[in-house]
């Protein structure tokens, strides 16, 4: 079905060439039926020309060689099969047949005055309305193919580009997570060994073997979590799938001793900084609310890093970790005053642990803030909506009043500020390629198509310019053999012998006086006429002068001027 809009075009465009062949065919006095059977054949051969390019193309070269009311759908019929013809080799015949056709019927129609001179004009003339539009059509045709197969081609180039990415961060993250394994699995192993043989040991005080059971706890703990780090860097996956919810992961124990690692986790990690022999405070507010597995994940690692802080920058200062659960996002922070002694140079820092939260609140859809407090304490505050951008997690109670806080997690779509995250594949779309690249392929299919297009320009030019050359140049003899001057018409004298006027005076067989001459006075009984034309204006626009001479038994009868309508 055709939209709207395409109906209401070809509706006016067919009624447009309608009204035109109907005009040309009154101003040809072909009567008032003749020009509105044309009008409406050349109104219902508009549209067709979508579905049957070549019938009608062909039926309209045909119509044009005997009604000159087909011509401006001629240029129509000719573009819209140059669109719409499949293959170079059927094109090329069916333009060949409709040119052909209607240079045939066109030099049939003007005979007996055929002559060479007649059939190269009428060849250099049906070019332009025949030939001249097909090409432009079909370089229009071609162009938007091409456009279209290097679209396709470029987006199979970036799809290959980012499974190249996908392959080259897995080898990388395997060959991370195997390092990882074998340097720091292998320390953390002796520490938990070393310091469960030391717990044992009867010579420690209870205050001592309850220090060294804390470093046993971290070790093993440092263990587990050394181990899920590494599955994350093998598999690619961040969170567990999506059965495995907060609430299942802060309930769930394998056995070894691990703890959960989301909100739910968060006691087990204050326990264990007040075992350590820090004031920790735990102040919890709001109704509990389930979170996806990322951001319950994240908030862990918030409060996990803020006390790890607190301990190694500020030692002996009170620390206060706050879950507060807001109606439309989870805050957790965590709080410490001024560090109570001086903190230990000894303890290593790879200063990426704030970095590393940042981006990974980010990553779900929140924000982290760092900075200092009005009491010269820290402060580590982060903000976690309940559900993440692209998760499949279910939509908890209230969803609709939940607030994403940041862009989209995929680092690709990134690049492209094409629109909200979803609306499209910034792989197929191209308006949402990178910016660069964007950009380069702009230029590239522009200057391709102005060198392209300056090229079928300037090859269609030269061939309208070599037409109207060769064209003139024919024309012109022809009005050599059809047109004499007043000067020649006066010098001839009635009583001369026929072959003696004869060569004073062209040969007269031109397709220019070929037509019938209207409105002429009758000629002499028994003689033959030589009509020519005049090199003269007639007394108005629509009268042309005709010169006219009769012959009989080998003399001049008879020498006459007269206008006739054009």
């Amino acid at each position: 079905m055709w939209p709207a809009r395409r109906i209401v075009g070809e509706s006016l465009l067919s009624l447009a060439l309608a009204l035109l062949a109907a005009g040309a065919g009154l101003m040809e006095d072909h009567g008032a039926a003749a020009a509105v059977g044309t009008g409406v054949g050349v109104a219902l051969l508009s549209p067709l020309r979508r579905a049957l390019p070549a019938t009608v193309l062909l039926a309209t070269a045909v119509g044009s060689a005997a009604v000159s009311g087909f011509a401006p759908l001629i240029l129509v019929a000719s573009w819209s099969a140059g669109r719409r013809i499949d293959g170079l080799g059927r094109a090329a015949g069916v333009f060949t047949l409709a040119y052909t056709i209607s240079l045939g019927l066109s030099v049939l129609w003007e005979m007996p005055h055929f002559s060479l001179s007649l059939l190269a004009f009428a060849g250099l003339l049906l070019v332009v309305p025949i030939l001249l539009p097909g090409l432009a059509g079909r370089y229009w045709s071609q162009r938007r193919t091409l456009t279209e197969t290097l679209h396709e081609y470029n987006a199979q180039l970036l799809r290959e580009r980012v499974m190249i990415a996908g392959h080259a961060r897995i080898r990388e993250r395997q060959r991370i997570a195997q390092d990882m394994h074998d340097s720091l699995g292998h320390q953390l192993a002796l520490i938990a060994v070393h310091t469960g043989a030391l717990e044992v040991d009867r010579g420690l005080t209870a205050p001592q073997r309850e220090a060294v059971g804390v470093l046993r706890e971290a070790s093993v703990a440092a263990m587990h979590e050394l181990r899920d780090v590494v599955g994350v860097l093998r598999d690619g996956a961040e969170t567990p799938g999506p059965g495995d919810t907060a609430r299942d992961a802060a309930t769930h124990d394998d056995g070894s001793g691990t703890q959960a690692r989301g909100v739910a986790g968060v006691d087990s990690l204050v326990d264990a900084s007040r075992r350590a022999g820090a004031v920790v405070e735990l102040r919890r507010s709001g109704d509990v609310r389930p979170l996806a597995p990322t951001a319950d994940h994240a908030a862990y690692r918030v409060v996990q890093e803020g006390l790890t802080n607190a301990h190694k920058h500020a030692p002996g200062a009170s620390i206060v970790v706050g879950v507060r659960y807001e109606p439309d996002s989870l805050v957790v922070e965590v709080a410490n005053g001024p560090a109570a002694e001086p903190a230990s140079s000894s303890v290593p820092s790879g200063r990426q642990g704030l970095t590393g939260l940042g981006e990974r609140a980010r990553l779900v859809g929140g924000m982290v803030h760092v900075g200092p407090t009005a009491d010269g304490g820290f402060r580590l505050a982060a903000v976690l909506p309940y559900t993440s951008p692209g998760s499949d997690f279910a939509n908890p109670p209230h969803a609709e009043g939940m607030t994403t806080f940041v862009a989209p997690t995929d680092d690709f779509r990134a690049q492209n500020p094409a629109g909200p995250p979803g609306d499209s594949d910034p792989v197929i779309d191209r308006n949402g390629l990178p910016k660069e690249l964007a950009r380069v392929m702009s230029r590239t299919k522009r200057g391709n198509g102005i060198a392209i297009g300056c090229g079928v320009a300037a090859l269609i030019g030269v061939v309208v310019v070599a037409a109207v050359v060769v064209g003139g140049i024919l024309l012109m003899r022809e009005a050599d053999k059809a047109m004499i001057e007043p000067k020649q018409y006066e010098a001839v004298k009635v009583g001369q012998s026929e072959a003696e006027v004869r060569a004073q005076l062209p040969r007269g067989d031109s397709f220019l006086n070929s037509a019938e001459v209207k409105d002429a006075p009758p000629e002499p009984e028994g003689s033959t006429c030589l009509t020519l034309l005049s090199t003269e204006f007639g007394s108005s626009w629509d009268k042309e002068p005709v010169y006219r001479f009769c012959f009989r038994d080998g003399k001049l009868v008879e020498k006459q001027t007269f206008e006739t309508a054009t």
